[in-house]
């Protein structure tokens, strides 16, 4: 599927095989409309901050760890993009972990939802794993939250006290901090009202997010005293920094 995106030597690969990695997943029913639309937003970040983990997106990435791992019932909720673009990961983290997945879309059609479902339980069937995927059968509602992405599941999203939402929308995240939870966002625009919102951003892109996740989980981080504001502004600093970087 990959080898015709273009060659790995090529400066912009990476970027290329996300973009790919979307167009097979709308083909297959799973994307709404605006989803390239999303995803170069995103991108557009992501080239400012130099395409790579900044320092203190790292130390986010081991925070979000350390509270999953602290949580009572932690929960990974997934949109369309997050799905496509790093399911398999996602289906990792959950396993290593031992929590459940939620599909949660502001999209919802039955077609969408039997695609994105179809597609995470197969991965799950793939990799050998075992993890709860949830969203097809919402029995219960995000409190102050109006619209289908206020449809969840009363053992998943509600009762979770830790959620990761990757590629968040400012309104849930908002709904979901007022409820108590403990929000961890990753976001690749610090200025976002889910990145302001949330209990802790990491900016980065989502797959370095993913990987990074994988290799520090199984590490056992401990929660610390925990700066979001802080982290923003170096996101921030760094963007101003290659701004105002002379081109050569």
């Amino acid at each position: 599927m990959t080898e015709h995106v273009a060659d790995p030597s090529h400066p912009r690969y990476n970027s290329l095989l996300m973009r790919h990695k979307l167009e097979v997943a709308a083909s297959k029913g799973m994307l709404a409309n605006s989803a390239m639309i999303a995803h170069g937003r995103g991108e557009a970040y992501d080239y400012l901050l130099g395409e790579q983990t900044i320092p203190s997106a790292f130390i986010a990435t081991k925070e979000i760890a350390a509270r999953l791992l602290n949580a009572d019932n932690p929960i990974i909720s997934l949109n369309g993009n997050a799905i496509a673009l790093a399911g398999e990961g996602f289906l990792k983290i959950a396993a290593l972990l031992n929590c459940p997945i939620e599909i949660n879309i502001f999209y919802r059609t039955p077609e969408r939802m039997n695609a994105l479902l179809s597609h995470l339980n197969g991965l799950n069937e793939k990799l050998g794993l075992n993890v709860t995927i949830l969203g097809g059968k919402p029995d219960a509602k995000i409190t102050g939250l109006e619209g289908p992405r206020s449809n969840c599941h009363k053992n998943g999203i509600f009762d979770s006290d830790v959620i990761l939402v990757p590629l968040e929308d400012g309104d849930r995240c908002e709904a979901l901090v007022n409820m108590g939870k403990d929000v961890l966002v990753i976001d690749l625009n610090p200025l976002s009202r889910s990145a302001k919102m949330a209990s802790v951003t990491v900016v980065d892109e989502l797959s370095r997010v993913v990987s990074n996740l994988l290799e520090i989980i199984p590490s056992s981080p401990v929660i610390s005293d925990w700066d979001n504001d802080e982290c923003l502004q170096s996101a921030l600093t760094r963007i101003v920094e290659t701004i105002s970087k002379p081109t050569k």
